[in-house]
């Protein structure tokens, strides 16, 4: 399946900051399930090039003295082939995914919940799936960037980012390796104002499998990945520190589509 991704985020300010610096995790990369075929970033500045311990292609953009309004794009063509959902190993060993995190770490009434689920195999991991997407409606404003599995869980709401904590910190205290995913999900051409996130968990002899609970499938074609890691904060498409500029507002669109064959647009080499 051809995919044409497009994801813009815009910082505003009060004032013109004195510097700020983003750490861009904004690049997908090539693997079973999908192909890069071109990728660019657009900015101010030329963004550095460098990999993160779990193997994401990361950018740093470095400004002095920004603008009041600074505006990243991501965006390209992606090949995605349906794999049911699994990818094979990868350069992080398992193991490195059991640590819980502040993000996914079960309190009482989440570790009660992940109790009754038994062993570790994948018809299993599909019965806590659903057992969460029941129990944590899809809902957006309830929860925000910093909730955390167990707050989600108490409130019984939650979007896509909560959804893929709750899994992981139950999977994990199955003794379940298991990882967030950010990446796309296309589901018509709709534009929106975040991308997607769903979990993925490593089953002996299979290798990773993506769960995404908040439709309650596993990952497809529709799927395309660009950072994992032990949760959201290690996986984030974009984060940044910034010196000066008072109020900040930020807003983020993106949209997939699937052009008609002998209509996408090349957008440049990955990089």
């Amino acid at each position: 399946m051809l995919l044409e991704i497009s994801h813009r985020t815009t910082y505003r300010y009060d004032a013109s900051p004195t510097s700020s610096t983003q750490l861009l995790r904004l690049t997908p990369r090539s693997d079973a399930s999908q192909d890069v075929l071109d990728w660019r970033i657009d900015a101010a500045a030329d963004p550095e090039p460098w990999r993160d311990g779990f193997g994401n292609q990361c950018h740093t953009l470095a400004l002095e003295n920004p603008p009041r309004r600074i505006d990243i794009v991501a965006r390209g063509r992606v090949s995605t082939t349906r794999t049911n959902g699994v990818l094979p190993p990868d350069d992080c060993p398992p193991e490195l995914f059991l640590q819980q995190t502040s993000r996914t770490r079960p309190d009482r009434e989440l570790a009660e919940f992940a109790s009754g689920f038994r062993g570790k195999r994948l018809d299993v991991l599909h019965d806590l799936m659903a057992a969460i997407r029941d129990r944590v409606a899809y809902r957006t404003g309830v929860t925000n960037v910093r909730s955390t599995a167990s707050e989600a869980f108490a409130a019984g709401r939650g979007v896509c980012q909560d959804h893929a904590h709750v899994f992981i910190g139950c999977a994990r205290l199955l003794g379940v390796p298991a990882r967030y995913v950010s990446g796309y999900l296309y589901d018509g051409d709709a534009t929106h104002a975040a991308g997607h996130a769903w979990a993925a968990a490593w089953i002996d002899d299979l290798g990773w499998v993506g769960f995404d609970v908040s439709n309650c499938t596993c990952a497809t074609e529709r799927h395309v990945s660009l950072a994992v890691g032990l949760d959201y904060d290690s996986a984030s498409p974009v984060r940044g520190v910034r010196t000066g500029g008072g109020r900040e507002s930020l807003e983020v669109a993106v949209r997939v589509s699937a052009p008609p064959p002998g209509r996408s647009r090349a957008a440049g080499r990955p990089r």
